[in-house]
């Protein structure tokens, strides 16, 4: 049996990035996430987010993509979200999405980083934020969003 441990920050918005995820809403898509992500022997951390991003903590096992545990997360999310009507018009997620690896050193950090989203996001937009991780781990993209 392999022994494999690999720490992934995974980051998705909104489509267009529209704010839906309120307070009401947010802390029941967060738990149904989990739950989703357990079912299907996805290992989340931690999870959390603002009201047009979500960030989540992940670690991998040997038979897992990070494209995979992305479909599976946002996907049934999004048709969960839609199912039961929790926003007014049809919800998805924006198709795009950053996903970094995280030393074992670094856990903690962040955590402590997605635990802070919506103090972070004071300083600091969503927007601005992608950006700084685009350019912080060197990802080529046609054009900023």
């Amino acid at each position: 049996m392999p022994y494999i441990k690999i720490w992934i920050h995974l980051i998705w918005a909104t489509k267009n990035r529209l704010p839906l995820l309120n307070n009401d809403i947010k802390s029941k898509i967060f738990e149904h996430i989990r739950i989703n992500a357990k079912q299907k022997s996805i290992y989340l951390d931690f999870i959390n987010g603002c009201s047009d991003h979500v960030h989540a903590l992940i670690s991998m096992n040997a038979d897992q993509s990070i494209s995979k545990i992305a479909q599976l997360l946002k996907g049934e999310s999004s048709h969960w979200i839609n199912k039961n009507q929790l926003v007014k018009e049809h919800f998805a997620w924006q198709e795009e999405y950053i996903a970094v690896s995280v030393s074992y050193n670094g856990i903690d950090n962040v955590r402590e980083y997605i635990k802070n989203q919506e103090n972070h996001h004071r300083q600091k937009s969503f927007s601005e934020e992608w950006n700084l991780f685009i350019e912080k781990y060197g990802f080529e993209v046609l054009k900023k969003l």
